[in-house]
């Protein structure tokens, strides 16, 4: 299944040290959905890979080249089916989770062993590098989110999905835009926004902290990217908070 993002399973530069990689669609809730993992270059050659994607022999021969993959990241309680093949391939890894993602795996029969709990803070490995917060606001959607200092990315997972209506199934289309999750004006799907409908302050109290760290661009596990003007984009995505 093509997703538009060809070449998928490769190293893709966005600015020194950090990468992204175009992984195959998966099936969420019928519909097919492009996916995407962050790799970053810690100060000491260390990798960090946010939201692994599917691992082939020659994206794990692509990682080598660049260091060692020490740190995994399942930033919510939907992106976490890879990290499993990714364990297995570097044992030496450290694997760290959102709240709620281990009992979520367990829920659907896959019990997954994570070294750390992901904290609202950086955590020390990354401490000074890369930004670190847990969205509250919602009981269901807790998502860790990202910013790598040196590049000004803002790395997401969910919070805003941005599809491309000509690179979908013509069905899907409609779907995307009732989600309110259709490019160029991507933002939180609408069902979600449900989850945060009682504390709207404390998430938008963390889209100002995101917007306060001041991104040059937007990292999305789904959809379109935004290589540019990405404290704009953040705005825009997020207007219904205001």
């Amino acid at each position: 299944m093509t997703t538009g993002y060809e070449p998928l399973n490769t190293l893709k530069p966005v600015a020194p040290d950090i990468w992204v990689i175009d992984g195959p669609a998966i099936r969420f809730y019928g519909m097919p959905f492009s996916t995407r993992a962050t790799v970053v270059r810690l100060e000491n050659g260390a990798l960090w890979v946010h939201s692994p994607t599917h691992l082939t022999e020659d994206l794990r021969a692509e990682l080598a080249a660049l260091g060692p993959v020490a740190h995994l990241i399942a930033p919510n309680w939907i992106h976490y089916a890879h990290i499993q093949s990714w364990q297995a391939a570097f044992p030496q890894a450290r694997a760290w989770a959102a709240p709620g993602v281990a009992d979520r795996a367990a829920k659907h029969g896959l019990i997954l062993a994570f070294d750390h709990e992901l904290c609202p803070r950086a955590e020390d490995p990354w401490q000074g590098q890369i930004e670190q917060m847990i969205v509250p606001g919602s009981k269901i959607h807790r998502e860790a989110v990202f910013f790598h200092r040196a590049s000004r990315t803002l790395i997401l997972t969910d919070l805003i999905e941005n599809f491309e209506p000509r690179k979908l199934p013509f069905w899907m289309r409609p779907l995307i835009w009732l989600g309110g999750i259709a490019d160029p004006d991507g933002q939180m799907p609408r069902d979600m926004r449900m989850t945060f409908v009682r504390h709207r302050d404390a998430l938008r109290d963390a889209i100002e902290q995101m917007l306060a760290w001041g991104p040059e661009r937007v990292i999305l596990a789904h959809g379109r990217w935004f290589r540019e003007n990405g404290a704009e984009e953040l705005r825009r995505a997020f207007r219904w908070l205001w």
